[in-house]
């Protein structure tokens, strides 16, 4: 089992100091999530029930994982969710491929469809067509990272043979997010999937519709001969010792699980406070 430290809201003057503490406490790598703006008022509720405030803390993700990576050298970064459909192919893959190179290949694109359908309306995305979109944005983005070239045509973008140097050196990993099969058979195309739902206990089944998903994957990734390593990746609502991440690796396999060693209320404490909750998680979790 990895274990991804979740560093959503934090401020953004402690996630360097977190960053060379995740490091050096054993943790694979940090999550930030993304929103790019977010509707004072009504809007539409988080598909968790989670009541998001307007005030909470999104930092670009980017440019945050851009400094992080300057003062560690093995951990990892990870988006959960990066809302490419929001944004346009060409920008992502420079960014992105950038990040990859700055990085040393430590950086993982997990993305989805994105649920907030005003942010989208804000930016003037069409949010109808956001899948769509996203299947042919990632199409473009590994074009462009295979060899510095791409060429599209397509039903939302269409642009001749074209070139974006200095290309990653190797593919950036896609972990593709969500809440349905369609997710699920976007995600078999790539290298890694994270159902958008939680594990609560050591001994918490998959539900019904996440085991529905990972059987869809299987059978996608079969039927294709495909042998690579694929990622599944969930959110702990608890903090699990060595032996239970074992016990949920053989129950659920999944082989990721983002922590957060503090909870909503702790959001308060300092940095150094903090630290402190991650490295007793990672006394009795990280081996």
């Amino acid at each position: 089992m990895k274990f991804w430290l979740s560093l959503m809201f934090e401020p953004p003057e402690s996630l360097l100091v977190h960053a060379r503490n995740a490091e050096q406490l054993g943790f694979e790598g940090v999550v930030l999530p993304d929103h790019v703006v977010i509707k004072d008022g009504p809007r539409t509720p988080h598909p968790s029930g989670y009541p998001l405030d307007v005030r909470e803390i999104f930092v670009d993700p980017l440019l945050a994982f851009a400094a992080m990576a300057a003062v560690t050298t093995r951990l990892r970064f990870l988006n959960y969710i990066y809302l490419v459909p929001l944004r346009d192919p060409f920008m992502i893959a420079k960014q992105l491929g950038t990040l990859a190179l700055l990085s040393n290949d430590r950086f993982v694109l997990g993305t989805g469809v994105g649920w907030l359908k005003e942010e989208f309306d804000a930016m003037g995305r069409d949010f109808s067509t956001r899948g769509k979109r996203l299947d042919e944005m990632l199409t473009i983005l590994r074009d462009f990272w295979d060899d510095g070239f791409a060429e599209f045509h397509g039903q939302f973008f269409d642009f001749p043979r074209s070139g974006m140097f200095p290309a990653p050196k190797q593919q950036i990993s896609i972990w593709v997010g969500g809440h349905s099969p369609a997710a699920a058979r976007r995600a078999a195309n790539y290298d890694g999937y994270m159902p958008m739902r939680v594990i609560t206990n050591a001994h918490d089944q998959l539900d019904e519709l996440s085991r529905t998903e990972f059987s869809l994957i299987d059978n996608l990734r079969k039927e294709r001969g495909d042998t690579e390593p694929f990622e599944r990746t969930m959110v702990a609502t608890f903090l699990p010792t060595a032996e239970e991440a074992q016990r949920i690796v053989a129950a659920t396999g999944v082989t990721n699980l983002i922590v957060e060693p503090w909870t909503k209320s702790d959001y308060s404490k300092s940095v150094h406070e903090k630290m402190a909750l991650a490295a007793r998680f990672a006394e009795g979790s990280i081996r």
